[in-house]
């Protein structure tokens, strides 16, 4: 009892006057604390001056003083609370869990030790570090082996102090070998992050990065350093286009984690699931990535930007598979996420971009008006230069809206934007089959718009269209409908149009007669 006793004496000691953390049993918030909280959460774009007024009744020189003052309290004591989330839940990262327990250990034993309980620090630091030694967090592994080396030199345990000294210089040695690996991993991953001319550059980087960290794996053979390997060889696969070979790959490696071969506290099969679903996704293999999707999802928190992510394919696989109605469901469910917010501005203005093709697919559909939709379609952000690989599915989808509407002078304006994003960005080979959708838009063009001639003369170019290979992510620019499709739309406008235009000239001539 004598670990226990001193606890408590150094808790009730040394235990601050005001309660850190917010009491959200309470029934009603008489507390302005937690009132600030309830307003926050029934309305989360409230403003300041709202809030103020809400809390104090009038804004004043006094009341933002006092307002100043609470928000300070309160964003102090939800940080606290940080310390006390929910974590066990399956479809949130796996090694979180592991990994804050271990900070949470070792931010205990710092403590102690600071205040001089020498003897249960010691208990949660061999506790520390043992679960630190089977989740594979070596950066935590060596603070406490480190903690641990002073430790023994207070408590004069020379022995003890010995043992954890040559522990720690492996586990040091080890460390270095990760944070190389890290080093590697992280360059590349930045080089991904910029542009696709960037991204194309690293293309010929990415053998050199693999073969060093074959290499760091080999004399590791750690944890951290498999997965910075894995995640980089499927980069490499996922830049070449080889999506056949990743999908083997993924499947290799949840079997080897279901045997337990792959450390189960790090690895994330959700991540995996993610990669599979991708290159399905890209494999034009649509019809089973959304059966596959449906079973996955689950596996994902809504809270996490990771649900985001995988909820894009899972909407590209339904317009890739021509589930116009399930894209749209999908969509809504996603702008329905209370989280939706949380997304970077880029990831949101992905949305945006698949709500413009999905209501100009369903126009029937569609919440909003011609005017407004027309008016959605023109404000669909522009990406800076060659930057995401999202400009062409913009500039298409702006040049096919102003062909439904028969606006021949701002078509002409859009297909001479694509004319020049194709001079600067899609010159290589891998680029093919943006080319040849190019030609087709130019083709409607030079055949005046007529359906039949430019069904006719563009079988050659939706042949090579249909034999053209998927490229890789280095080169791709997103098809969120495959040309293929979109060229029967383009078609089915042009017959439309055509249609129109004879019905109106029929009219005319019939009140002329």
């Amino acid at each position: 009892m004598e670990k226990l006793s001193n606890l408590a004496r150094i808790v009730t000691d040394r235990r601050v006057k005001e309660p850190p953390l917010l009491d959200f049993s309470a029934k009603k918030a008489t507390h302005k604390d937690l009132k600030l909280i309830r307003l926050l959460e029934n309305e989360p774009d409230i403003t300041q001056l709202q809030l103020t007024k809400g809390l104090y009744g009038k804004a004043s020189v006094a009341s933002n003083t006092s307002f100043r003052k609470l928000k300070s309290r309160v964003q102090q004591k939800l940080l606290n609370h940080l310390y006390f989330l929910e974590q066990s839940d399956p479809r949130h990262l796996v090694s979180r869990r592991y990994e804050l327990r271990c900070i949470e250990l070792y931010h205990q034993v710092a403590i102690l030790y600071g205040e001089g309980e020498y003897s249960l620090a010691e208990q949660l630091l061999r506790k520390c570090l043992r679960q630190a030694l089977e989740g594979e967090f070596t950066e935590y592994a060596v603070l406490a082996a480190r903690l641990l080396g002073k430790l023994y030199v207070d408590l004069r345990q020379p022995a003890r102090y010995r043992t954890i000294s040559k522990k720690l210089t492996e586990l040091q040695q080890l460390l270095d070998l990760e944070d190389e690996a890290s080093r590697i991993y992280w360059s590349s991953k930045m080089a991904q992050a910029h542009t696709v001319r960037a991204r194309r550059a690293l293309l010929s980087e990415l053998p050199s990065y693999l073969a060093q960290l074959q290499k760091l794996h080999k004399q590791a053979q750690s944890y951290t350093t498999f997965n910075y390997l894995y995640l980089t060889q499927l980069t490499l696969l996922e830049f070449t286009g080889s999506y056949e070979e990743i999908i083997k790959i993924t499947t290799a490696t949840e079997k080897l984690w279901a045997k337990g071969k792959i450390n189960r506290r790090r690895f994330d099969s959700r991540f995996n699931n993610y990669m599979t679903v991708y290159a399905h996704l890209h494999s034009k293999q649509a019809e089973k990535g959304l059966i596959l999707s449906e079973e996955y999802l689950k596996d994902f928190h809504p809270s996490s930007g990771n649900w985001f992510f995988f909820m894009e394919n899972y909407v590209l696989l339904a317009l890739h598979a021509e589930q116009h109605g399930q894209a749209q469901l999908l969509l809504e469910i996603a702008h329905k996420n209370p989280y939706f917010r949380k997304q970077r501005t880029a990831a949101r203005q992905r949305w945006d971009l698949y709500k413009a093709y999905i209501y100009f697919l369903q126009p029937e559909n569609s919440p909003l008006t011609l005017r407004h939709f027309n008016q959605f379609v023109q404000t669909v952000p522009d990406y800076s230069r060659d930057k995401q690989g999202y400009n062409v599915a913009i500039l298409i989808l702006q040049y096919l809206n102003f062909l439904r509407r028969q606006d021949v002078e701002n078509l002409l304006a859009r297909l001479e934007s694509l004319r020049k994003y194709e001079q600067r960005h899609l010159r290589e080979s891998a680029t093919l089959r943006s080319q040849l959708f190019f030609r087709l838009l130019v083709l409607i063009v030079k055949e005046n718009f007529e359906p039949e001639s430019c069904e006719k003369k563009g079988q050659p170019l939706l042949s090579s269209l249909h034999a053209a290979p998927q490229p890789g992510e280095a080169y791709a620019e997103i098809e969120i409908i495959p040309y293929e499709a979109l060229w029967g739309l383009t078609l089915d406008i042009l017959r439309t149009n055509m249609a129109q235009n004879e019905a109106a000239e029929q009219a005319q001539r019939d009140r002329v007669d």
